[in-house]
């Protein structure tokens, strides 16, 4: 192609690229726009950053800070190297060593992290960038989230982990409450029912002397036993004939009944039949006393017929008779009592009763109930549940920490990536997050401001509040927005971290006053003393002081006993526990507060490492607000109109009330510029326009070029090609 249809289409590519500012006229102006890049350095510093390390550093430094691609390869290489290892060594601290993985893991991790960052920072400028924008990154959304997770943490740890603590000690102490009540009540019985096992023991330990006495009770009731069952004194003639008497008269009585004899009854006719026995032998012997008298007195007269008549009383046989008398009187007081038969058969039968195996068995039965909440199981293992329950709760909250380290480790890589996310942007998008007056921006203001040209600077009120002076100690308008929502987002943790904490202390102050007023002191005393004293040496009273003494017993015993070791020791956090759960909180909101700082450090770090893009950048919003200060009124009147119609609304009956009223209300009632909502002062111009009236300040009527958008028609205002609809750069988050 010739050159000059060459030179126009060059000089539109470059007027579309750079605005019409910086295009080129003539061949030797596209010469010298080609040797921009080699005079450089000896052009003034276009940002301060630049200014200040030039100031600052010595000459080899900056020489090597701004250097052209392809310089000093072999130290940039050794340098990057070293710095991208170093900030490896430092992440892996950071991140990876407080998680819980095999040493050998983490050796890997290590030498990973120190080779990509080596390799990456000593070839790459890309990355670089990218690893310095981490810096600011963390003053951002994705550091929030880092600090979130550490804030969270700290929160679990402290407040929740202490309710956690507090609640168990709780169930803790209830187990042990029930344990206790369990134990004493066991004790209570034990201590009630000693001295019956303590009889019981004695009458089980005497058990072989009470059977050598039974043995000699047996013994001597052998001899009672044979007299009763003895037949001497009377002859079985006699007896039989009693007897056949006795039952003819019973079966007289009752002839249908089978007559048997009682012991009572065989022993009072053993003792008639002994009593006439002894009647007859006592006349039996009467006679023979008479008839040996009788010839003893013969023999001592031997004279005939005298002897006779002398011995005649000796023939008185009859005077034995008398004795019949005393039949008569035994039949009728028989020496036998009336209960004689049935003490006997008594006795007859425990006689031999002791002969059995005396034993005592003690049995205690236990009935199983429902356990505490419903739980079948043994009063003796709630203490041992309870304890585990807590061990388990416990470890799940190691557990649950050792999760959220890892997610927080993870959560760097987020950083990580928005840090790449916006090199790619800074050097692909030229409008984005190009909102910043920087300083080469104020220096092509100047220079055109000597050339005599129109400049932007200082701007207008509707346009300072979407850019940015990075310069200003100040949050501005265009990132307020952005740190009102931050804020807010940052209010439910902040919040969540006040309840957690009140709720702790409340549940610390009732724990804590339980223990203190729930103190109980168990007592139990138990004395007895039982004395049975049995006189006599005979079989009878030793048999019985060998069992009823056996209850002789006496004791007097005291359990004391407290529910100290029960109560529930609640721990309370310390200065220092909640100053750990707000620091992250804290930090949480200063980054929050300092992220318009951090986002304006991103440019610099962006600029610093790219500063062609960043002046073709700067160039190209120089250009685009001229292009949009030319079409001001047209570009704003859509937003003006709608204001207007705002205004012009009419207001509830009670705002005008509170503005005629309340003094105090007005400056907030009163009307705003219909431009950059600025509140309305007496040097404010009202349109004078019947059914127009609206409020612009005075800066902004200016702007307007003393026309009224809302009733000045289209035509009149200035036009543009040009729409800020949907191409206008944004405050990149």
């Amino acid at each position: 192609l010739p050159f000059s249809p060459r030179m126009a289409l060059l000089r539109e590519a470059l007027r579309r690229l750079l605005g019409p500012e910086r295009v080129p006229k003539n061949r030797e102006d596209i010469k010298h726009h080609e040797s921009g890049p080699r005079r450089q350095r000896r052009k003034p510093p276009h940002t301060t950053v630049q200014r200040l390390l030039n100031w600052g550093l010595p000459e080899l430094c900056s020489r090597f800070l701004w250097r052209q691609p392809g310089e000093f390869p072999v130290t940039t290489f050794l340098l990057g190297a070293g710095t991208g290892g170093l900030l490896a060594i430092g992440l892996f601290q950071l991140l990876v060593n407080p998680m819980n993985i095999y040493e050998e893991q983490k050796m890997v991790v290590l030498y990973g992290l120190v080779g990509l960052g080596a390799i990456g920072w000593g070839t790459s400028p890309h990355i670089r960038c990218a690893s310095l924008l981490l810096v600011p990154k963390m003053l951002g959304k994705e550091g929030r989230l880092f600090v979130l997770g550490y804030a969270l943490a700290a929160i679990y740890i402290g407040p929740v982990a202490n309710m956690k603590h507090n609640l168990n000690e709780v169930v803790a102490s209830l187990g042990c409450t029930v344990e206790l009540q369990i134990n004493n009540t066991r004790a209570a019985w034990h201590i009630s029912t000693a001295p019956l096992r303590a009889v019981f023991k004695d009458l089980l330990g005497s058990k072989e002397s009470l059977r050598a006495e039974t043995r000699n009770i047996s013994t001597a009731f052998k001899d009672l036993d044979a007299q009763v069952s003895s037949e001497a004194g009377y002859t079985p003639e006699d007896a039989a004939g009693s007897e056949e008497t006795t039952q003819g008269a019973e079966a007289k009585k009752a002839p249908s009944t089978k007559i048997h004899l009682s012991t009572q009854k065989m022993f009072e006719l053993k003792t008639k039949l002994r009593c006439s026995y002894v009647v007859n032998q006592a006349i039996l012997s009467c006679r023979r006393w008479f008839d040996r008298k009788h010839e003893q007195c013969m023999q001592r007269i031997q004279i005939p017929l005298l002897n006779h008549l002398i011995c005649l009383p000796m023939k008185f046989k009859f005077f034995c008779g008398i004795s019949k008398v005393m039949e008569v009187w035994c039949r009728s007081r028989i020496p036998v009592e009336g209960n004689f038969g049935q003490t006997y058969d008594s006795l007859n039968q425990s006689v031999h009763g002791l002969d059995g195996e005396f034993s005592a068995n003690i049995d205690i039965k236990e009935k199983q109930q429902a356990g505490v909440l419903g739980l079948n199981t043994s009063w003796e293992h709630v203490s041992t549940e309870v304890r585990d329950y807590v061990e388990r709760q416990e470890a799940r909250l190691e557990w649950a920490l050792g999760l959220l380290y890892a997610l927080m480790s993870c959560t760097f890589l987020l950083v990580l990536r928005a840090s790449f996310s916006y090199t790619d942007s800074y050097n692909q998008d030229i409008r984005f997050d190009n909102i910043y007056i920087s300083t080469y921006f104020c220096q092509i203001d100047e220079r055109r401001k000597k050339l005599g040209k129109r400049t932007l600077l200082p701007l207008r009120k509707a346009e300072k509040k979407d850019f940015i002076f990075p310069c200003k100690p100040i949050v501005q308008a265009s990132e307020m927005s952005n740190l009102a929502r931050e804020l807010l987002e940052a209010l439910p943790v902040l919040l969540l971290l006040l309840v957690l904490c009140g709720l702790d202390w409340a549940l610390y102050l009732v724990f804590n006053t339980i223990r203190q007023h729930s103190f109980l002191q168990y007592s139990f005393h138990s004395s007895h003393k039982l004395e049975v004293k049995v006189e006599g040496d005979s079989m009878l009273a030793r048999l019985l002081r060998k069992t009823i003494g056996a209850l002789n017993t006496s004791s007097d015993t005291g359990v004391e006993s407290n529910n100290m070791p029960c109560l529930p020791q609640p721990v309370g956090l310390d200065a220092r526990a909640y100053w750990r759960a707000t620091f992250p909180i804290g930090l949480l909101l200063c980054l929050c507060l300092a992220q318009a700082f951090g986002y304006r450090l991103r440019r610099v770090i962006a600029a610093f490492f790219f500063p062609k893009r960043e002046k073709k950048r700067v160039l190209f919003l120089y250009n685009e607000l001229l292009r949009k200060r030319e079409a001001f009124t047209k570009l704003r009147r859509a937003a003006i109109v709608r204001r207007a119609q705002q205004q012009r609304a009419p207001r509830h009956h009670l705002v005008d009330t509170l503005h005629r009223r309340c003094p105090v209300l007005r400056r907030w009632l009163r009307r705003r510029c219909v431009v950059c909502q600025a509140p309305e002062t007496p040097e404010s111009y009202v349109c004078p326009t019947p059914d127009c009236q609206v409020v612009y300040c005075r800066s902004c009527w200016d702007d307007m070029r003393q026309k009224c958008p809302v009733c000045t028609p289209r035509e009149e205002l200035s036009s543009s090609a040009f729409s800020d609809s949907n191409d206008d750069t944004t405050y990149a988050e």
